[in-house]
């Protein structure tokens, strides 16, 4: 099997390198840059490596930077972002500040012709996030693109196979990023494409046969397709070992507790216990209004209930959770920054009564946790189900979370939904209302009201890495703010939110 190294220094997107080669059907394998020596890389067989972005500067002595052997090897390196700037210097080359300053966002690339740009057009759109930029390539490199801001936007030595590109090749926003990255896993790495998601889905059910083997292990049920698939692939390798704990918390949109006991109570022949948490919950989110703040009460208010159940249940080995790639990268992982915490990641309580974490998806975006979804059998209708956070509307309630707010947010999530299911198609990846934490003045029936302001907010994209917010028809937008004005006591305004992601994020906290 063929296979590419994603060489990790810290960025944003390390796995959205990988999930772009695997989408080809090769392999990848995500390692940080110092926990792999230039040695284990040559006897491992990779076909090529990948230099991964970072929040770096190449020439600050601290720094992250891998051996220089590594451009020795035989082995083709891209270097993308950071990493084109790491390939740069390891090789000799000069970076700098940018000179123009940061370039940020989609701008138009010129392609030279090379073999990283068969079949990418003379120009074409990128998209950049940088502040340094390469001044002067190594010798034995030429410049294969540019564009207004970026004279050195990528490079390459066809002679030892080294490359580099300053843009971001594997975000949706770059036209044409897929075929420069198939361009070096195919064209200049050789590799033959003949990776399937089963391979994975083998792979995972083996290991954890062998690994929880005589364990006992208590699964956190969201009720969501990511603890749905990580339950049923568990289940499928540890059969009754396994018990779900569903937490019905009191921050579930409405009709959610019920729809997902009768989902899986009976259905997947795995146990299941409900525990109704409302109280405990709300009293302890009282009078908090920080995102991070609520985010680590919700996680370790979790744990603490799946610690009471695991103790009555004699099983204290394990806690598994649903946990996906965007949820590590957005909480901070390695040298990454973090962007926000999770409660199934950095939420987690530092001392937990379970001797282990098993997160059986972590390595997966939601698409590909989809596609073994399927491949594990459940129905479809779960499967693709609207993506629901773990925090609930607790992440969705802006500023302190009361029940009122609660209330008010429940119905007018629904009516926003109930508005574009069946009428429209394609629907967005992710579609929901956020209760904002202003109120303002309005009218009805020729009085003042002052309510409280609700944002509708949907986005369309592949991966939940970056997203781009939906163009829902303008008639459909108005159905939705008469009818949630109309038919939900206490909302004076309704605004659609038209940001994509970055620079923000999916949820508003």
């Amino acid at each position: 099997m063929d296979k590419i190294l994603v060489l990790n220094f810290g960025g944003q997107y390390d796995q959205l390198i990988a999930r772009r080669i695997r989408a080809a059907h090769v392999y990848a394998e995500i390692r940080n840059y110092n926990k792999i020596t230039p040695d284990e890389i040559r006897v491992a067989g990779y076909r090529g490596i990948v230099f991964t972005g970072g929040p770096n500067s190449v020439y600050d002595d601290t720094a992250p930077r891998c051996d220089k052997r590594v451009l020795s090897l035989g082995i083709p390196v891209l270097g993308i972002c950071y990493g084109h700037q790491l390939l740069a210097f390891l090789a000799g080359g000069e970076i700098a500040p940018a000179e123009t300053g940061s370039e940020y966002g989609k701008t138009t690339l010129r392609a030279e012709e090379s073999v990283l740009f068969a079949d990418v057009p003379r120009e074409s759109v990128c998209w950049m996030s940088h502040t340094d930029a390469v001044q002067t390539p190594p010798a034995g490199f030429r410049v294969l693109a540019s564009t207004a801001h970026c004279a050195v936007a990528a490079i390459g030595d066809d002679t030892h196979k080294l490359y580099g590109v300053q843009f971001h090749p594997e975000v949706t926003h770059t036209q044409y990023g897929d075929r420069v990255l198939q361009n070096f896993v195919f064209r200049v790495c050789g590799c033959k494409g003949d990776w399937q998601m089963d391979d994975f889905l083998e792979t995972a059910v083996a290991h954890y046969r062998q690994t929880l083997a005589g364990k006992k292990v208590i699964l956190g049920l969201s009720g969501g397709v990511d603890s749905a698939v990580a339950a049923v692939l568990l289940h499928k390798a540890i059969g009754d070992a396994l018990t779900c704990v569903f937490v019905d918390h009191g921050l579930l949109r409405k009709g959610e507790g019920d729809y997902v006991e009768q989902t899986f109570r009976g259905r997947f022949g795995i146990r299941l216990i409900r525990v109704n948490a409302q109280e405990r919950f709300l009293t302890a989110l009282r009078g908090v209004t920080d995102p991070e703040q609520k985010r680590g009460i919700i996680g370790e208010m979790f744990v603490r209930v799946f610690e009471e159940q695991a103790v009555a249940l004699n099983s204290t080995d394990v806690l598994a959770q649903g946990t996906i790639y965007p949820d590590v990268i957005e909480s901070g992982k390695g040298d990454s920054a973090t962007i926000k915490s999770h409660h199934n990641v950095g939420g987690l309580p530092k001392e937990m009564l379970f001797r282990s974490v098993v997160e059986p998806l972590r390595d997966l975006f939601k698409d590909e946790v989809r596609a073994v979804g399927e491949k594990l059998g459940l129905p479809r209708e779960l499967v693709w189900r609207q993506p629901f956070p773990g925090p609930g509307l607790g992440v969705r309630v802006i500023g302190e979370i009361t029940e009122e707010k609660l209330a008010i947010l429940r119905e007018a999530d629904a009516i926003f939904r109930e508005t574009l299911d069946g009428a429209l198609s394609p629907l967005p990846n992710q579609y929901f209302a956020v209760l904002a934490d202003t109120r303002s003045v309005g009218v009805m029936g020729d009085a003042r009201t002052y309510g409280y302001t609700v944002a509708l907010r949907a986005v369309t994209t592949d991966d939940f890495m970056t997203a781009t917010w939906t163009r829902i028809p303008f008639d459909l937008l108005e159905q939705a703010s008469n009818r949630i004005t109309n038919e939900v006591r206490g909302i004076s305004r309704v605004v659609y939110d038209i940001t994509s992601k970055p620079p923000a994020t999916v949820e508003w906290e």
